[in-house]
Protein backbone atom coordinates (compact mmCIF):
# COMPACT_ATOMS: atom_id res chain seq x y z
CA UNK A 1 0.00 0.00 0.00
CA UNK A 2 1.02 3.44 -1.45
CA UNK A 3 0.21 6.35 1.25
CA UNK A 4 1.36 9.77 -0.29
CA UNK A 5 0.42 13.25 2.05
CA UNK A 6 0.29 16.72 0.68
CA UNK A 7 0.94 19.81 2.29
CA UNK A 8 1.96 23.17 2.07
CA UNK A 9 -1.23 24.58 0.43
CA UNK A 10 -2.76 28.09 1.95
CA UNK A 11 -3.95 31.36 0.86
CA UNK A 12 -1.58 33.80 -0.77
CA UNK A 13 -1.80 37.02 -2.48
CA UNK A 14 -1.64 37.15 -6.17
CA UNK A 15 2.36 37.38 -6.88
CA UNK A 16 2.91 35.60 -4.27
CA UNK A 17 4.72 32.29 -3.57
CA UNK A 18 4.18 28.90 -2.08
CA UNK A 19 5.97 25.43 -1.67
CA UNK A 20 3.53 22.26 -1.37
CA UNK A 21 5.40 18.68 -0.29
CA UNK A 22 3.97 15.20 -1.44
CA UNK A 23 5.70 12.83 1.40
CA UNK A 24 5.61 9.13 0.27
CA UNK A 25 5.68 6.46 1.80
CA UNK A 26 4.88 2.48 1.74
CA UNK A 27 7.37 1.70 -0.78
CA UNK A 28 10.78 2.97 -2.40
CA UNK A 29 10.08 5.27 -5.44
CA UNK A 30 13.52 5.01 -6.98
CA UNK A 31 12.07 4.22 -10.36
CA UNK A 32 8.61 5.94 -10.63
CA UNK A 33 8.11 8.99 -11.84
CA UNK A 34 5.69 11.48 -9.87
CA UNK A 35 3.33 14.42 -11.06
CA UNK A 36 1.10 17.12 -9.51
CA UNK A 37 -2.02 17.61 -11.05
CA UNK A 38 -4.50 20.40 -9.76
CA UNK A 39 -8.65 20.91 -9.70
CA UNK A 40 -10.66 23.79 -9.83
CA UNK A 41 -13.87 23.81 -8.88
CA UNK A 42 -16.53 22.94 -11.59
CA UNK A 43 -13.19 22.10 -13.72
CA UNK A 44 -11.90 18.83 -14.56
CA UNK A 45 -8.35 17.80 -12.83
CA UNK A 46 -5.15 19.03 -15.00
CA UNK A 47 -1.92 18.40 -15.18
CA UNK A 48 0.98 20.56 -13.65
CA UNK A 49 4.11 19.34 -13.53
CA UNK A 50 6.29 15.82 -13.39
CA UNK A 51 9.36 14.19 -12.40
CA UNK A 52 11.30 11.32 -12.72
CA UNK A 53 12.52 10.20 -9.28
CA UNK A 54 16.16 9.42 -11.10
CA UNK A 55 17.28 11.89 -13.47
CA UNK A 56 15.98 14.92 -12.76
CA UNK A 57 13.49 14.70 -15.95
CA UNK A 58 11.01 17.32 -15.42
CA UNK A 59 7.92 18.54 -17.19
CA UNK A 60 5.54 21.01 -16.81
CA UNK A 61 2.35 22.44 -17.86
CA UNK A 62 2.53 26.19 -20.06
CA UNK A 63 0.29 27.72 -17.86
CA UNK A 64 3.01 26.82 -15.27
CA UNK A 65 5.60 26.75 -16.98
CA UNK A 66 8.62 29.51 -15.51
CA UNK A 67 6.47 30.09 -12.63
CA UNK A 68 6.39 26.64 -10.84
CA UNK A 69 9.61 24.25 -10.14
CA UNK A 70 8.72 20.79 -9.73
CA UNK A 71 11.93 18.99 -7.31
CA UNK A 72 12.19 16.23 -5.22
CA UNK A 73 14.97 14.86 -2.08
CA UNK A 74 15.46 10.93 -2.89
CA UNK A 75 16.63 10.96 0.43
CA UNK A 76 13.62 11.63 2.54
CA UNK A 77 11.07 10.10 -0.13
CA UNK A 78 9.47 13.84 -0.61
CA UNK A 79 8.82 15.52 -3.68
CA UNK A 80 7.92 20.06 -4.04
CA UNK A 81 6.24 22.24 -6.27
CA UNK A 82 7.97 25.45 -5.84
CA UNK A 83 5.25 28.04 -6.99
CA UNK A 84 5.94 31.64 -7.62
CA UNK A 85 4.31 34.46 -9.24
CA UNK A 86 1.02 32.93 -8.07
CA UNK A 87 -1.94 34.27 -9.97
CA UNK A 88 -5.59 33.69 -9.15
CA UNK A 89 -6.20 31.31 -11.66
CA UNK A 90 -4.11 29.20 -9.88
CA UNK A 91 -6.83 28.59 -7.23
CA UNK A 92 -7.33 24.82 -6.82
CA UNK A 93 -7.40 21.42 -5.06
CA UNK A 94 -3.45 20.27 -5.54
CA UNK A 95 -2.78 16.49 -5.72
CA UNK A 96 0.35 14.69 -5.58
CA UNK A 97 0.41 11.33 -7.66
CA UNK A 98 2.83 8.53 -8.67
CA UNK A 99 3.24 6.33 -11.13
CA UNK A 100 3.99 2.52 -11.01
CA UNK A 101 6.63 3.42 -13.81
CA UNK A 102 9.59 5.67 -14.82
CA UNK A 103 8.53 7.51 -18.05
CA UNK A 104 6.81 11.16 -17.55
CA UNK A 105 3.10 11.38 -18.05
CA UNK A 106 0.46 14.34 -18.28
CA UNK A 107 -2.46 12.00 -18.06
CA UNK A 108 -3.81 11.65 -14.70
CA UNK A 109 -4.95 8.30 -15.98
CA UNK A 110 -1.44 7.09 -15.98
CA UNK A 111 -0.84 7.35 -12.29
CA UNK A 112 -2.11 5.02 -9.98
CA UNK A 113 -1.27 6.44 -6.61
CA UNK A 114 -3.23 9.93 -5.14
CA UNK A 115 -2.56 12.43 -2.57
CA UNK A 116 -5.64 13.66 -0.59
CA UNK A 117 -5.03 17.04 -2.45
CA UNK A 118 -4.17 20.58 -0.89
CA UNK A 119 -5.96 23.95 -0.90
CA UNK A 120 -4.18 26.74 -2.64
CA UNK A 121 -6.31 29.73 -2.91
CA UNK A 122 -4.84 33.17 -4.50
CA UNK A 123 -6.68 36.54 -3.80
CA UNK A 124 -6.43 39.14 -6.88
Amino acid sequence: QVQLAESGGGLVQAGGSLRLSCAASGRTFSTDAMGWFRQAPGKEREFVAAIRWSGGYTDYADAVKGRFTISRDNTKNTMYLQMNSLKPEDTAVYFCAARNWPGLSRSSNDYRDWGQGTQVTVSS
